[in-house]
Formats: C-alpha cells, structure tokens, sequence
C-alpha cells in the first residue's frame, strides 16, 4: 500500500539522517528522474508523491536545524502535496534567472496557475491551484511557485494508465505550451493512484 501521509514516526533525527542523507539523495534523484517535465522555456513540473514530500521534510528539518518544533509545521506544510490516491501533484516552478525578466514575466502570468492540464485518451484533467494561499496577486503577477493538484475520477485514471499518450501544459494566453510524457513518466505517475 502507498504511504498518503508523513507522520512523526517517520523523521529521521537529524544526527541519523546526517548519516544516510547522501544515499537517500542519490536514490530520489532516480526516483525523480520520470517526475520531472520540463514544459515550454521555462516551466517544469514536478510531480510529487510520499518520497518526494518525505526527503523535502527532512532536507528543511536538516537546514533551518528547528528540533521537534519545527516538524509540526513541515507536515502541514509538505502532507497536502502527497497524492491521495486519485490525484496527482504537483509543484511547478518558472525558472529565469534574470531578475528583471522574470518579474516582467511573471507581470503578465496571472492565473496560470488555473489553466494547467494533463490531456490523454480524449480525457482532460484540470489543475486545482493548492489551496493554501493565492498565487496570483492582486496586480496579477504569478508566483514563480504553483503547487496544483489533478484530481481524476475512476474512469480518467484508468484511461491515463493505458494512453498512448499523456500530454501535460497550460493554456494561458501568455504561456500556452505542453510537453509529451515519456512511458517511463507515465508509468511512474501511474503508481501514485490506489
């Protein structure tokens, strides 16, 4: 069965994790390989799950060196990003590095993040923008973080584990672009559904 939820128990100390945290980061590198998607020029999505949510909790438990207290606030922050089980997640990042063309950018991407999509087999799931704060601001400049979630129903999954082809994108004005998921990507993302 696939673990939906980090608890407590499943923090390494960080004097232990010290001790493992190259491994565990060469195998989720692996891992990560096939939930990566790069999508136009700049966009790439990543597509979560337990190991990927678990390493990212304990890489901030490792950095800001916050104990105990902290771990609370990583689980609530990290926990919702982990598929239920009929969904997907993921995070996606816009990625220029020049300040000023990235604010320029962003400017003109407003409410991107509701116009995600993954598209197979004549289906079209839409992405639902995480809830926990709004990514557009008021003047409509786009983060240059989304974490959206796909939630699909019994027939859509079904149908996306035997597509032929997977296409994930968006269709904003200023950033309609898409990119082909490889068998191996589908595949991967296939296993984050019961």
């Amino acid at each position: 069965m696939t673990k939906r939820e980090i608890t407590q128990a499943d923090i390494l100390p960080l004097a232990d994790y010290v001790k493992v945290r190259k491994q565990r980061h060469a195998a989720l590198i692996a891992q990560k390989k096939h939930r990566r998607i790069e999508i136009g020029p700049v966009a790439t999505c990543y597509f979560e799950n337990y190991d990927t949510m678990l390493h990212q909790v304990q890489e901030m438990l490792y950095i800001e060196k916050g104990g105990d207290e902290q771990i609370a606030d990583e689980l609530s922050a990290y926990n919702p990003m982990i598929p239920n089980g009929s969904e997907l997640t993921a995070t996606v990042m816009f990625e220029i590095d020049d300040p000023i063309r990235r604010k320029n950018f962003l400017s003109r991407l407003g409410g991107v993040e509701e116009t995600m999509f993954i598209r197979f087999g004549g289906q079209e799931v839409v992405g639902v923008p995480e809830a926990d704060v709004d990514r557009t601001n008021a003047d409509g400049k786009a983060s240059s973080v989304q974490f959206i979630h796909f939630p699909f129903t019994g027939e859509q999954i079904a149908a996306f584990k035997s597509a032929d082809q997977v296409l994930v994108g968006f269709s904003h004005e200023q950033y309609g672009h898409m990119a082909v998921l490889t068998e191996a990507s589908r595949d991967a993302l296939a296993a984050d559904f019961d």
